[in-house]
């Protein structure tokens, strides 16, 4: 495990019981460098949204716990914020919360001379993604997939 995927396991650890007794679901949690400083991102979620104190009230007891267990020696910046309208789906339980959602794929290379697909997100396991698009079924490889998201319709 590398240092980044035990600083994300160790935070969403100590961020399961802080998400429970406020009513919200763990997204994501990553670990990142961007330039010369370190992030540590949190996302969370809930039915109908998250509001802005739900971030406050997060923020708040991670970052106390967080003090606590002091497992992070370099300086970051934390961060606790809702995944947004149209995020990315990176890992399985992010597929599996978005079942039935129209979503966005863009591929590496085109497919039907295209590199871009909607549908909606009808299955998905370890090699493939499936959409519906109509009546019609498209099934994907992982491999060929750069990103899926969940689509923005306004």
């Amino acid at each position: 495990m590398s240092r980044r995927e035990d600083y994300e396991a160790k935070t969403e650890e100590l961020l399961q019981p802080i998400a429970e007794a406020n009513g919200v679901i763990i997204y994501d949690v990553e670990y990142v460098k961007e330039g010369s400083d370190y992030y540590l991102r949190t996302f969370i979620d809930k039915p109908g949204g998250v509001f802005i104190q739900d971030c406050e009230n997060v923020s708040r007891a991670l970052s106390d716990a967080l003090d606590e267990h002091d497992f992070i020696p370099d300086a970051y910046i934390l961060e606790v914020s809702s995944p947004g309208l149209g995020r990315t789906l990176k890992k399985d339980k992010h597929l599996q919360y978005s079942m039935g959602e129209d979503v966005e794929i863009k591929l590496f290379k085109p497919i039907d001379g295209s590199k871009e697909h909607a549908g909606a997100l009808a299955g998905f396991d370890a090699e493939t993604i499936t959409i519906k698009v109509g009546e019609e079924t498209k099934v994907f490889n992982r491999k060929e997939i750069a990103l899926i998201r969940l689509a923005l319709d306004f």
